[in-house]
């Protein structure tokens, strides 16, 4: 019997427990990602061995892009609040100060306490610090229509940060590749950092409101198929990630604005925003299933366990002390009571971003121990999210809510 016959088979049936058994698992503390990992274990070596084909780097690097991009347009989608200060506080306090103490902090003990040269130790701060907008679906915006504190926080946090990691993640390499770094440092400053960003935003707000002005006048001449409408929103994604790139900007970012700058412009279109949402989900849904299998076929034991002492010290210690006293200290002076502050410590998770920035790393030409010890830490610790994260987000998150629910206020009411 062909492999692949019988790979579809397996999927086909996991699929359709997840659809239909979808009320009964969301009530669970168990998140589908950890259902995944177990499928992808069970299908690899250790398990059926229906997966016997190692993914290459390019191909990981090329899914967890596509997964991230469709991811943080949704989380554009879901920002509801005028482009004000006031009400973006909380995600200039995650990514302004948050991100760089996360990448700081993990690169010390990196190099520290796990031996790593400093351009490896800040590579992996760059790859673990952001957190994840595909896997922490359960603890964002539920809709548009969501006003929580927490949820927003969280929300805007993972859409913006997988795009800010970037400059990091290339001062790592070029670190790694290069240690005089006063030869590449001020071009680094000059494109990576400042070029690149700002090419993220403008290209973002522009190929969305071109969009948006083409829909709309082509429509009122001749409306679009219904059944394929929703395809507006894969456009844009790709249109702003692709031209982005093209002029060595920020992608992510321009995808993050783009949906940001398309739910402004269909404010009072809640209808059409809506279904672009839930279009953009269903992607990513399918997307997120496919990159946990084989994150769960590809694992092997022998190297896990070699780098588990030091995966599991860093894990710890960016799990349970860096991410949870970085946002303490990063919320300082705020409104949020500390059950919120706390909880937005805890739900920093790592995924489908972090995979990304590796496999990216990966196909830069690094390579050798360092990058292998680097590759199983990454893994080893976004497994660890993945299960400690998936209990848990289901009754803290419902522990919540239901202190909230009676007294009808915001977070930042508390």
């Amino acid at each position: 019997m062909d492999y692949y016959i019988l790979d579809l088979l397996v999927i086909g049936i996991l699929l359709l427990f997840v659809t239909l058994g979808s009320g009964w698992i969301a009530r669970l503390p168990f998140s589908y990602a950890q259902l995944y990992l177990l499928v992808g274990i069970c299908l690899g070596p250790y398990g059926s061995g229906l997966i016997t084909v190692q993914p290459n780097a390019h191909f990981l690097e090329r899914l967890t892009e596509l997964v991230v991009i469709i991811s943080v347009f949704s989380c554009g989608l879901k920002m509801n609040r005028p482009l004000k200060w006031w009400s973006w506080n909380i995600t200039a306090r995650l990514i302004g100060f948050l991100m760089p103490i996360s990448i700081v902090a993990i690169a010390l003990v990196s190099h520290w306490l796990l031996g790593l040269s400093w351009g490896a130790a800040i590579l992996l701060g760059a790859i673990l610090a952001p957190t994840d907008p595909v896997l922490a679906s359960d603890v964002q915006l539920e809709s548009v229509t969501d006003k929580t504190e927490l949820r927003f926080g969280l929300t805007s946090e993972g859409g913006l940060n997988d795009a800010l990691a970037f400059p990091f993640v290339y001062f790592g390499i070029y670190l790694l590749k290069n240690d005089n770094w006063q030869q590449w440092f001020r071009d680094w400053v000059a494109v990576d950092l400042l070029w690149a960003i700002a090419a993220g935003i403008v290209v973002g707000i522009v190929v969305a409101k071109a969009i948006v002005w083409l829909e709309r006048r082509l429509q009122a001449i001749r409306p679009a198929d219904e059944l394929i409408e929703d395809f507006l929103a894969l456009s844009t994604i790709l249109i702003a990630y692709s031209l982005t790139e093209v002029v060595n900007g920020y992608g992510f970012l321009a995808v993050f604005v783009a949906g940001v700058t398309v739910q402004a412009s269909y404010y009072s279109e809640q209808e059409k925003r809506m279904a672009q949402l839930e279009f953009t989900e269903r992607i990513e849904k399918l997307l997120e299933l496919a990159t946990i299998l084989l994150l769960g076929s590809i694992l092997r034991a022998e190297p896990m366990l070699r780098y588990l002492g030091d995966a599991t010290l860093l894990g710890v210690l960016l799990l349970f002390v860096i991410r949870p006293l970085g946002t303490w200290v990063s919320t300082a002076g705020s409104n949020l009571r500390p059950a919120t502050r706390w909880l937005m410590g805890w739900f920093g998770i790592r995924g489908v971003g972090s995979l990304y920035y590796l496999t990216y790393s990966l196909t830069e030409g690094l390579e050798g121990d360092v990058m292998e010890e680097i590759t199983w830490i990454v893994f080893l610790i976004v497994i660890a999210s993945v299960l400690l994260h998936g209990v848990s987000s289901t009754p803290l998150m419902d522990w919540y809510e239901k202190r909230l629910k009676p007294k009808q206020q915001n977070d930042s009411d508390l």
